[in-house]
């Protein structure tokens, strides 16, 4: 099996050669790790190149690219934070509706990317996109300031 895996690799590697990338096969080791808070499924996967640099993403209950780490103690207490924060959430009566948000805000950002690339869009249409996205920033601070806190093990990180 593993020859086989490489032997795709190799023909993966010629072809973006062949489209113009600079490509470095890394051997690395992938992690998949699956929690159940109260029915909503929390999972992450996290990769650990050759250089011991971790990847660290949640990918369910909507995906997150989270960041890089240097040491996978620092993964770890990610997680568990993360998790302890999902707990704390799963008694929200509106954790459906704040796991759907996240999910249409997912939805829409692969949207937005497709226009982008599909179509020749008028800088006005970029303009008012732009003001709804800063409503939504309003919106988020204003709720903020409006709601309890209700977790304080760690800060907000964009809030």
């Amino acid at each position: 099996m593993k020859k086989f895996i490489d032997s795709q690799a190799s023909q993966h590697e010629m072809k973006l050669i062949q489209m113009g990338a600079k490509v470095e096969q890394i051997n690395s080791k992938m992690c998949y790790i699956e929690f159940n808070i109260d029915d909503i499924e929390v999972s992450y996967v996290y990769n650990i190149n050759k250089n011991n640099k971790y990847f660290l993403e949640r990918i369910k209950p909507y995906p997150l690219p989270i960041k890089d780490f240097e040491k996978e103690e620092d993964v770890v207490k990610l997680i568990y934070i993360d998790i302890e924060q999902f707990k704390n959430a799963s008694k929200s009566k509106n954790i459906d509706e704040f796991i759907h948000i996240n999910t249409e805000l997912n939805k829409t950002i692969k949207q937005f990317e497709d226009l982008f690339l599909y179509y020749n869009v008028p800088h006005i249409e970029t303009e008012i996109i732009t003001e709804k996205i800063n409503e939504i920033h309003d919106e988020i601070i204003k709720t903020k300031e409006n709601s309890e806190r209700v977790f304080f093990d760690k800060d907000p990180d964009n809030l």
